[in-house]
């Protein structure tokens, strides 16, 4: 199974174009997404994909 993590830094920008880069292009069937500044390294999402992927 592919996974993948998607980041934006704010909740006004959208994450569509690099959602459909992940699940058109690379066929990647699961994607966690966090809506956080660049400077914040409490990744909700990104702990979950870790998780999940182990």
């Amino acid at each position: 199974m592919k996974i993948g993590y998607v980041r934006v830094s704010t909740l006004e920008q959208h994450e569509e174009r690099q959602t459909v880069e992940l699940t058109e292009k690379a066929h990647v069937e699961k994607i966690f997404l966090d809506k956080l500044s660049g400077k914040d390294t409490d990744r909700p999402q990104l702990q979950a994909m870790l998780e999940f992927a182990r």
